[in-house]
This record gives C-alpha cells, structure tokens and sequence, in this order.
C-alpha cells in the first residue's frame, strides 16, 4: 500500500509526524513486514529521534546550524537565497528515506523514538511524503 501525506512546516525545525506514518501501516493491514517513508524534496530530510525531551531535538538543530552554516562564501547556488544551498547540504548529510520494521501492525520504534521531517528552509512549506507499507 502507498500513501501520501503533506507535513506542514512553517520554518526550520524537526516536525513529528509518527501518528500520520502509523495510521497508514494501520490502514494497510499488514501485520508483520516494513514500512518505508520517502520525502520528495532535496532541502528536507527525515529522522527517527528522541520524542520524549525536545532539547535533544534542539541541539541537533543548533548543531547542523553551526556546522552548515547559511551564507558561507564558497556557495554559488544561492537564487533562492541563503539557507537554499545550506539545506541541501543538510539533506545530504542526514536521510531522505527511512525504513522502520512493522511488527503486529504497529512500527517497531523504541520508547522514546519518533519519526520526524527536518525542514531546512526558513520559510514554511507543505512537505510531500510517501508511505509504502508491504509484507
């Protein structure tokens, strides 16, 4: 089974969306099998990450911030302005595709582990992801 799903963001930050990703691997019935996530987009990325403490969220925010700073002098293509280069790079260096094992119909994340998009852009965008669900 495929689906779709838009995830709204509105600026740069890790936005949870491991209830949209389950429902589908509900709606699809598949009991025991694995559940891909791919995001259509080359300045977002995905991640499964600590869902419980939002510092964790936020120092790897501050962390790729410093590291794949915006406006760097070696970029050229910046026509879309100053994060536009920096956020394929983050997208590069992090995953657009995850794959997450399904388990008596549920996804077999841990504890504290939640599927996230990481939007890169400062400016708010609907992201497009699709789910695929198989035994």
């Amino acid at each position: 089974m495929i689906e779709r799903v838009v995830v709204p963001t509105s600026g740069k930050g890790l936005y949870e969306f491991t209830g949209e990703v389950q429902d589908a691997v509900t709606a699809s019935g598949v009991d025991e099998g694995l559940c891909t996530v791919m995001v259509q987009h080359t300045s977002a990325s995905l991640t499964i990450q600590e869902n419980a403490d939002p510092s964790a969220r936020r120092d790897l925010e501050d962390w790729l911030e410093r590291h794949v700073p915006e406006n760097d002098p070696h970029f050229t293509h910046t026509h879309e302005g100053p994060d536009d280069m920096p956020s394929h790079i983050r997208a590069a260096l992090t995953s657009t595709t995850l794959s997450i094992p399904v388990v008596e119909g549920r996804l077999a994340l841990g504890t504290w582990q939640g599927i996230y998009l990481w939007e890169h852009r400062r400016r708010g965008s609907g992201r497009g992801c699709v789910i695929h669900v198989g035994p």
